[in-house]
């Protein structure tokens, strides 16, 4: 981890901030060198993920410090368990005002420990530099997988099924009441889908469990429509949902009934951090078991189809019809 900046502050934070999340790893020389050393585990490929966060962008800047950097060691966790691998160690790079508070970084660093050990990862290095705008923050996360065996958007085939885990919705949800955007809600409710959005849930367990069950997969970060969009397009095919069969929380289904919300907000908001993938009708009974080990429950929405595009079906079997299908990032 090296220091661009001209003043000695970034020392100090490298020194007394970050070694500690490095000091379990020998190959990171206590964050003394300009690179770590380690050599992938015999029989594993290594999976490499990379994700950006800036201020006021990406997350809400009255956030706590130690939330942003859970959710950005989490949305990188994410990618790894769609690739059906484990994670193995990350790389951090910081963009700091000049007038950032030390304890600021410190909570931040707090917030990376705690989920260190939460996901059995650990600091490999990076960089840390000064910025006259936001704070900017980014993460490469190294994972490892069976040689010759990984999830992709591209395996998807007619006939397949289309599951995803845990609840859809929850996190633009959560991010309109911060915003104070839900005006008839419960502060139970309000509560839950905070929290589902400053820290979601990574399948970390789930997906290298796919690998030999699901023949595509992908992180629903985007919207579960541009999401199961990438995997039709990437596979050459079509699919169909049934916006019935797509799974709410208790408090998300709250909130549709109070009426701030549409459906259309649930399957575009993304932020969600559940895995979407497809599964061969044969595998179907692989569903009950996947939900003991991994204590998240899953559910089928609908299937794959020749041809291409994808439609979504109401209760009454009519094409349902948007208008965007999930964040865009530029």
């Amino acid at each position: 981890m090296t220091d661009n900046a001209s003043s000695g502050q970034e020392f100090k934070i490298i020194k007394e901030i970050f070694r500690p999340l490095a000091a379990s790893h020998p190959g990171t020389f206590n964050l003394t060198d300009d690179a770590a050393i380690f050599s992938p585990p015999t029989g594993k490929d290594l999976v490499v993920t990379k994700d950006a966060m800036v201020a006021g962008v990406h997350f809400l800047e009255n956030d706590t410090p130690q939330n942003i950097a859970r959710k950005l060691l989490r949305t990188n966790l994410s990618d790894i368990a769609a690739m059906g691998a484990k994670p193995y160690g990350y790389l951090l790079a910081t963009a700091w005002p000049h007038d950032l508070d030390l304890n600021w970084v410190r909570d931040f660093a707090d917030g990376l420990a705690l989920d260190q050990l939460t996901y059995g990862v650990t600091l490999l290095g990076g960089d840390t530099v000064k910025t006259p705008g936001p704070i900017t923050l980014s993460l490469t996360l190294l994972g490892t997988v069976p040689k010759g065996q990984r999830l992709l958007r591209s395996g998807a085939k007619a006939g397949d099924l289309i599951c995803v885990s845990g609840t859809i919705g929850d996190g633009v949800l959560g991010l309109k009441s911060a915003l104070g955007e839900l005006t008839d809600i419960n502060k139970n409710d309000s509560n839950f889908l905070k929290n589902r959005y400053f820290l979601p849930q990574p399948r970390c367990l789930l997906g290298p469990r796919l690998l030999d069950t699901a023949s595509s997969c992908l992180d629903i970060s985007d919207g579960l429509l541009a999401d199961m969009g990438h995997i039709l397009e990437c596979s050459g095919v079509g699919g169909q949902i049934l916006a019935a069969d797509v799974p709410l929380s208790h408090s998300a289904k709250n909130v549709i009934a109070a009426g701030e919300v549409s459906l259309e907000d649930i399957f575009t908001g993304g932020d969600d951090y559940e895995l979407l993938f497809t599964l061969p009708p044969e595998k179907i009974d692989e569903l009950q078991r996947l939900e003991r080990q991994c204590a998240v429950p899953m559910t089928i929405i609908g299937k794959i189809a020749e041809g291409e595009g994808l439609t979504v079906l109401d209760e009454k079997g009519a094409s349902m019809v948007f208008s965007k299908t999930g964040w865009q990032h530029l």
